[in-house]
């Protein structure tokens, strides 16, 4: 049997920063918990106002916020984040997350919604995918600005649909 089989999913291997925006003081201790074992730099914040604030001076690789804020909503969040020069793939997470909630999430740039209360699976998976489409986006930008810089034409990327 394939030894990698058996072994989680991907994770950083380098401290990568994330932040969770959340009021409720059980978010702000079960998520890092359930991802303790991940190599994540956690940064917390109790609402919008604090967390935009703190992603106009810090650069994050994951984004995960509850849907309704006190002083703002995800969308405000992920508008902020999307100023940003690598923006973090935003995950919203909800009690009341339905199909229309997931649609809008995605049509608007967000990467994937969860279902409070946590399936511990479900946050690793997502978490750890959204932490990799952020660092693929990374690369292909990088490689990108390398060939500009180079003289050459951006390399156009493609999915495998």
């Amino acid at each position: 049997m394939n030894p990698r089989a058996r072994q989680p999913i991907d994770s950083p291997d380098t401290p990568a920063a994330i932040l969770l925006v959340s009021p409720y003081p059980d978010d702000q201790i079960m998520l890092p918990e359930i991802l303790k074992h991940r190599n994540w730099q956690w940064h917390k914040s109790q609402g919008c106002c604090e967390a935009l604030e703190f992603l106009q001076s810090h650069s994050v690789t994951v984004l995960i916020c509850e849907r309704d804020q006190p002083d703002g909503c995800w969308q405000d969040l992920l508008d902020a984040a999307a100023k940003q020069a690598s923006p973090p793939s935003l995950i919203v997470f909800s009690r009341l997350a339905d199909e229309s909630l997931w649609a809008e999430v995605l049509n608007l740039g967000g990467y994937d919604v969860l279902i409070k209360p946590f399936d511990r699976e479900e946050v690793v998976r997502v978490a750890c995918s959204a932490w990799r489409s952020w660092k693929s986006r990374c690369t292909e930008l990088a490689a990108s600005q390398a060939a500009i810089a180079a003289g050459g034409q951006p390399k156009k990327f493609v999915s495998a649909a």
